[in-house]
């Protein structure tokens, strides 16, 4: 049976956070960022594990408490004018194998409120990675058409980030996908509310989601030449 993994206690830690974004409160609250979001969002990216291997054995959720797929609550704020030392929420990467050697697609999951969501794809891809996509999109159209138009996608995902306003250079203003070669970002996902986060059914949720993205994250992975 589905474990349910957080509690509203999660997301009070958070909005607390939110408003008392500074070292002295993070400490005097540490045990309840420990017991009420980094414990169990350990927990739910272990139970990820099996589920995830099946969509891609390619892919990897990795629960341990540093270097693993958890993302750090501490901000760095060394080259940011925000100053603020953590993160008001809570996300997690699932990664290619190969993510060290080739820029690569993700899997992610992100708890805050008001905003918590799982999606993928690839976010601010570097200059070769993006060139590489946008020539792949140019030559293969139908299978990008097949992985991003059918139904048990539109219905649930929408894109984000940023698009030029004019086509990129040496791409044909008339090619069918202009709007897709205009993407600087080539991720998308789909929020879930607070009452699903906190019940048992946030796990095959999350996996029914990674389900419907696969097609898109096997046309990034071949775009950057991985496997999937």
């Amino acid at each position: 049976m589905p474990n349910a993994y957080f509690t509203p206690a999660a997301f009070r830690f958070l909005r607390s956070l939110a408003r008392n974004n500074n070292r002295e409160w993070f400490q005097a609250h540490k045990d309840d960022y420990e017991h009420d979001v980094r414990e169990p969002f350990l927990a739910l990216i272990a139970d990820l594990q099996a589920p995830l291997a099946k969509i891609s054995p390619h892919y990897r959720a990795d629960p341990r408490k540093n270097g693993g797929s958890l993302f750090r609550i501490y901000r760095d704020t060394r080259y940011s004018n925000d100053k603020q030392p953590y993160k008001p929420w809570q996300g997690a990467r699932f990664f290619h194998e190969r993510r060290h050697e080739i820029p690569a697609p993700a899997f992610y999951m992100h708890i805050q409120p008001g905003d918590s969501f799982a999606g993928g794809g690839m976010w601010h891809p570097e200059p070769d990675a993006l060139k590489r996509i946008r020539a792949f999109l140019a030559d293969n159209p139908e299978a990008w058409k097949r992985a991003t138009r059918g139904k048990a996608f539109r219905e649930h995902f929408e894109f984000w980030g940023e698009s030029l306003t004019r086509p990129p250079r040496g791409f044909d203003p008339e090619h069918e996908l202009i709007d897709d070669l205009k993407r600087k970002d080539f991720a998308c996902g789909e929020g879930f509310d607070e009452k699903l986060a906190c019940s048992a059914e946030l796990l095959p949720w999350v996996v029914d989601r990674f389900k419907r993205l696969a097609p898109m994250m096997d046309y990034l992975c071949a775009s950057q030449e991985l496997d999937f």
